[in-house]
């Protein structure tokens, strides 16, 4: 503010109570308190806030009602006073109201406006995080999963127009970024609809596409009870496992690890995720790829992975198996030791045959194992695994000329 502009006393109405600057397009919650639109969609964006800022009740409805008297009031004191330094703002343009929202939705079942009216709602999607909340507060996401559950019956011309308006469908109800409301009403709708968006998965001519039906996956999954994954069709497991080797983008890979490692735990699902033949797809990442948070996610996958046989035996198949699990101690992260230990832990727990703890003591793992245990790299939890792994085995191992002399001392008594 300059010199000029505080020898003006603004009056207090004209101040917004949470940016404490005038305000260029005042609204007026359902509590009657007036803000300027810019700060109060701040706060409203903010899932958490759900009361208004001066009053703190609770909002039921958060339609933002534009005050159009105390703007214009606004704009004639700004432009009296253009010689004190208090430039007169623009009119702001109407934002999209519910009916407009609702009036596009409708239009989605007229089949020579249903592109339109998408792209449209798209466009309003991505204006704002208030529009996003407006879109969802309709009931949006119910009308475009009926689109993505159903795209043969909205009457496009092809097949291939139909997969156009599925996929445009799918982007919007991503970058709404749902209440976690929103995302568990749209994974109750009696699996169809994660069949859809695993049918989306499928497609191999939009990769965009693959990769919002990962993203909104991964969101819906973080929402729901443990009890509800139990049920996932294999065929998740398949396409996901495509995804992983397709490695459409490293954001795409990152969602797909994580939403495995969230449904893993939970009923057959570890051993359905072994069927889709993940586990050798999980050791060519490790070979291939040199991103950390990548890595440690592989790694934390594996691990639960090889808490069943199936994954353990599938682990030791791969010719690299072994020799990368091990390798990636000390080389990527303390956290990417600890992870590569504990599977190593499981490996010669409950898989540890001569031919195993010989490859392991050919790799090195026995000389890295002992090397752990001297500079304490990764905490006590990875020290004692690793000491636990060389108690196991220590009649195959402690006496063997594959330890370096040096590493001899510590190998635990």
């Amino acid at each position: 503010m300059s010199d000029s502009e505080k020898c003006i006393e603004i009056p207090s109405f004209f101040v917004c109570p949470i940016s404490l600057e005038i305000m260029k397009d005042p609204v007026t919650l359902s509590t009657g308190i007036t803000y300027d639109r810019e700060s109060i969609e701040k706060w409203l964006s903010n899932k958490k806030n759900v009361t208004c800022p001066i009053t703190k009740q609770v909002l039921t409805d958060i339609e933002l009602t534009p005050n159009h008297t105390l703007r214009r009031l606004i704009q004639s004191w700004c432009t009296i006073n253009a010689p004190f330094g208090f430039e007169r703002f623009p009119t702001p343009r109407l934002p999209v109201s519910k009916p407009q929202i609702l009036k596009l939705l409708q239009d989605l079942k007229t089949p020579n406006l249903q592109m339109k009216s998408l792209k449209r709602l798209k466009t309003i999607v991505l204006e704002s995080d208030m529009n996003k909340r407006s879109v969802e507060a309709v009931g949006a996401a119910e009308y475009l999963a009926d689109v993505i559950t159903n795209p043969n019956s909205t009457n496009m011309t092809s097949s291939s127009s139909a997969g156009e308006f599925s996929d445009e469908a799918v982007s919007i109800l991503y970058h709404l970024h749902m209440s976690q409301t929103g995302l568990k009403a749209l994974f109750g709708r009696n699996g169809e609809f994660i069949e859809a968006l695993t049918s989306t998965m499928q497609r191999t001519d939009n990769d965009e596409s693959r990769t919002y039906a990962v993203l909104l996956l991964k969101s819906m999954m973080e929402v729901v009870e443990p009890v509800q994954v139990m049920s996932l069709n294999p065929h998740f497991f398949t396409e996901l496992t495509r995804i992983l080797v397709n490695q459409i983008s490293q954001k795409t890979t990152k969602a797909a690890i994580k939403l495995l490692i969230g449904v893993c735990p939970w009923g057959r699902n570890r051993v359905k995720t072994v069927e889709a033949e993940a586990v050798p797809v999980l050791v060519d990442i490790l070979l291939d790829n040199t991103e950390k948070r990548i890595i440690e996610m592989v790694l934390m996958l594996l691990h639960q992975l090889c808490l069943c046989a199936d994954g353990r035996a599938e682990l030791l198949q791969h010719g690299a198996g072994l020799a990368v699990v091990s390798k990636k101690i000390f080389r990527v992260s303390a956290v990417a030791s600890e992870r590569a230990v504990r599977i190593l832990h499981l490996i010669a727990k409950f898989s540890g045959n001569a031919s195993v703890l010989q490859e392991m003591l050919q790799l090195g793992v026995v000389g890295k194992l002992c090397f752990l245990l001297q500079v304490d790299y990764c905490g006590s939890n990875t020290s004692e695994k690793a000491r636990e792994i060389l108690k196991m085995h220590s009649r195959v191992w402690k006496n063997s000329s594959c330890i370096p002399y040096n590493l001899v001392s510590s190998y635990p008594s």
